[in-house]
């Protein structure tokens, strides 16, 4: 099954948790944004919400930063 993720297909051999996905990439989900199918997911739903065939997702990264004064 094929998924969009970040702008690239990525194949996937069954639907799959968002939660497990994220997993599989090393990734901890209190640091990232997923939005799937246009739609924001909040972090208690990523447990939820299963990546099936055609979906389309972006995964951002939250990164810290600023200026100082």
């Amino acid at each position: 099954m094929q998924v969009r993720i970040n702008g690239k297909q990525v194949e996937l051999d069954a639907p799959t948790l968002l939660l497990t996905y994220l997993e599989r990439l090393g990734v901890d989900p209190r640091s990232i944004a997923v939005e799937h199918n246009g739609e924001i997911i909040e972090r208690d739903d990523y447990e939820r919400t299963t990546l099936a065939d055609g979906d389309v997702v972006e995964i951002v990264r939250m990164v810290g930063g600023g200026l100082r004064d």
